[in-house]
């Protein structure tokens, strides 16, 4: 039988996932965050390695090449950051080198929300970013440039912004916020002055900061201006992003858009204002359910580079069968 392997490497978790040429799911793993920016290449290739093996232990054998694989990299943006995870894939043997594919995440994102039709993604996590690609195969991202320059509308964004808003009402400079409380609250201090401490001297972690988050969507809910002021810079500039890569694309015409992560599809404060904004900017634009996960998509990318016009059959039995396949306990 021959296998194809999709591997969804994030900042959280890396999955691995085994699929025969008709979509049929036979094995999956689960192990470490595998974003080399975050822990190095070498532990990043450890991971790697664990989840695709325990993909490999579900099937009854040890971990060996497949047909194809595809890997979608949380941090991979550039042609050298490519080359470093081709350079794992390598090592680990997982692939012919001509049959291995290796992008960023939100491009496995956008093929298996969208089961390999041509649309686009926005996800808005801990980070943000859009991507997507058009019928002639040409793809546009815009945003996901990371914390310090970009990943507005995000989660660790949010989180940021409901800082900078408190100290500001605190001082003076800005309008009053019931923001205040809360987030000392989530940051186990007692005084406002002691925020400096906890943000520059014992240090915020990225999800720290986007822990924040939820605590702006509760606050807009009930009332507070200042936190509706920032769900709405938030969704405006998510939808600049999916503006951007319509533009770019040429993707004028009834695109498909699915919506990605914890801010999008937990919180409906963003959601709804996100829709208000892409009806005013890009009202062709159809947001529509996510159809597969990101790690399904990696394999299908990886069946599309050995058959790169699959039957309808293939995400058909991908989607069908994966909910039939034991999963491992995440953490």
């Amino acid at each position: 039988m021959t296998f194809f392997l999709g591997v969804d490497g994030g900042g959280t978790c890396t999955r691995a996932i085994l699929v025969d040429e008709l979509g049929q799911v036979h094995g999956y793993g689960l192990a470490g965050p595998s974003n080399y920016d975050d822990i190095g290449q070498t532990q990043a290739q450890l991971n790697i390695a664990a989840a695709v093996t325990e993909a490999w232990q579900q099937i009854g054998q040890p971990i060996q090449r497949s047909e194809a694989a595809f890997l979608g990299m949380a941090g991979v943006v550039s042609e050298a950051d490519r080359d470093v995870i081709r350079a794992i894939a390598a090592n680990l043997d997982l692939a012919p080198s001509d049959a291995v594919g290796v992008d960023h995440d939100i491009r496995i994102a956008l093929a298996g929300g969208l089961s390999g039709r041509p649309g686009i993604a926005l996800i808005a996590g801990t980070g943000s970013a859009c991507y997507g690609r058009n019928v002639n195969g040409e793809s546009w991202r815009s945003g996901g440039w990371g914390q310090l320059i970009g990943d507005e509308g995000s989660a660790y964004w949010l989180g940021v912004q409901a800082m900078r808003s408190i100290v500001r009402a605190y001082d003076g400079r800005g309008r009053q916020t019931n923001l205040q409380d809360a987030v000392l609250a989530q940051l186990d201090i007692n005084d406002i002055d002691d925020i400096m401490h906890r943000l520059y001297g014992r240090g915020l972690s990225r999800s720290e900061i986007a822990s924040l988050a939820p605590l702006v969507v509760v606050a807009a809910e009930e009332g507070d201006r200042v936190a509706q002021q920032l769900l709405d810079r938030a969704a405006s500039d998510l939808a600049g992003c999916v503006t951007a890569v319509i533009e770019k694309l040429n993707l004028s015409d009834s695109s498909e858009l699915v919506l990605i992560g914890g801010l999008l599809t937990n919180a409906r404060a963003i959601r709804d204002r996100l829709e208000t904004e892409l009806a005013r900017c890009s009202p062709t634009c159809r947001i529509v359910p996510t159809e597969m996960p990101p790690v399904l998509g990696a394999a299908l990318l990886a069946i599309m580079r050995h058959e790169p016009n699959p039957s309808p059959k293939v995400p058909a039995a991908m989607k069908e069968s994966v909910n039939r396949l034991p999963q491992p306990e995440e953490g």
